[in-house]
């Protein structure tokens, strides 16, 4: 399940359309996070190398405010609201980790925020999301029902939607996370990261190339939700089915920029099975002391499978979120061989 489409020697920028977002983007949304959020841990875990075949370090977002990465892009867009738009006020289509960010952001800037999740979504996602004072919508089976909702509230309503994708300034917020990574280890060589929207690769790819051009950077989504992973295959925006239990990489359809981003600078794209994540959430808990959802276990279950190739190399895993609910994990832990 592993496949590259990127030949070597190719340009580690975008180009064309896909030039939109450099490095300078990057810095400038880190001076705009310095006052909010302190960066997070990049630490080694000695545990993890036996189960990889080598030196692995892992990037705790899941330390976030909001237990994961996706605040750093909530924050620096929000942050660059217009007057118009922040009197409008926000609304985004979540499972989770976007709506949280949208709405912790909101927040700190006075802006009023509405949230349309699926029925069924992360009760703790939720409940955080309601804690940090949006109006929340339940709306629809999956995250594409709950965002076609939205897109029809903001058309409605005059919000300023802000799609978990399609969105130059969350991507270059979230880019800062790669370069912490790199200051506190430029000798990382290879960084997996993983898919769902592709928000989060795409950053990597960004910051992660312009830093240090020979870094690899690998994207990790379900086999259950495999709609990016075939859109990058075929260098187009294609749809698939949705039926991972990793609500973070639960998307069924690509979406534009991050793929089009990812198509020029992503050097590999790999699946992993819904029990091969249940597998790597109980060893990030036995082998970190830190609760990781599934879509923050996917590159260890990555990383696992790709254990001969990395073999000799000092590779990151980007723990992408820890809101796990207390049934979720129950249910991983009853299903742990004894």
């Amino acid at each position: 399940m592993v496949a590259s489409n990127r030949d070597p020697g190719t340009a580690a920028a975008p180009r064309g359309d896909d030039a939109t977002l450099t490095l300078v983007d990057v810095l400038a949304a880190r001076r705009r996070l310095a006052p909010y959020l302190v960066p997070t841990a990049l630490l080694r875990h000695p545990r993890l190398t036996p189960l990889v075949g080598t030196d692995v370090l892992v990037k705790h977002e899941n330390h976030q405010p909001t237990g994961a990465f996706k605040v750093r892009g909530g924050i620096n867009l929000v942050s660059q609201l217009t007057e118009d738009e922040r009197d409008r006020g926000v609304i985004a289509a979540s499972t989770g980790n976007h709506g949280q960010s949208v709405a912790y952001a909101a927040a700190l800037f006075g802006v009023r925020s509405v949230i349309c999740v699926p029925e069924g979504a992360n009760p703790v996602k939720v409940g955080s999301i309601r804690d940090f004072g949006a109006e929340l919508v339940v709306h629809g089976r999956d995250f594409d029902e709950a965002r076609e909702h939205c897109e029809d509230l903001a058309a409605e309503r005059g919000y300023r939607y802000i799609h978990s994708g399609n969105e130059p300034l969350l991507i270059a917020g979230v880019a800062t996370a790669t370069l912490e990574i790199l200051e506190a280890d430029p000798l990382i060589d290879v960084l997996i990261v993983p898919v769902g929207g592709g928000s989060g690769a795409a950053a990597a790819c960004i910051a992660g190339k312009a830093v240090k051009p020979s870094l690899e950077v690998i994207g990790v989504q379900a086999e259950a939700a495999p709609a990016a992973w075939r859109s990058w295959k075929a260098r187009r925006l294609v749809e698939d089915r949705m039926e991972t239990f990793a609500e973070g990489l639960a998307t069924a359809t690509a979406f534009e920029l991050p793929q089009r981003i990812l198509w020029a600078m992503l050097d590999d794209f790999v699946l992993v099975s819904d029990d091969d994540m249940r597998q790597a959430m109980v060893l990030m808990l036995e082998a970190t002391r830190n609760l990781v959802e599934a879509a923050g276990a996917a590159p260890l279950a990555a990383a696992m499978r790709l254990r001969d190739r990395l073999a000799g190399r000092r590779v990151a895993l980007v723990a992408s979120g820890g809101n796990v609910t207390l049934d979720q994990l129950e249910a991983v832990l009853s299903r742990r061989p004894r």
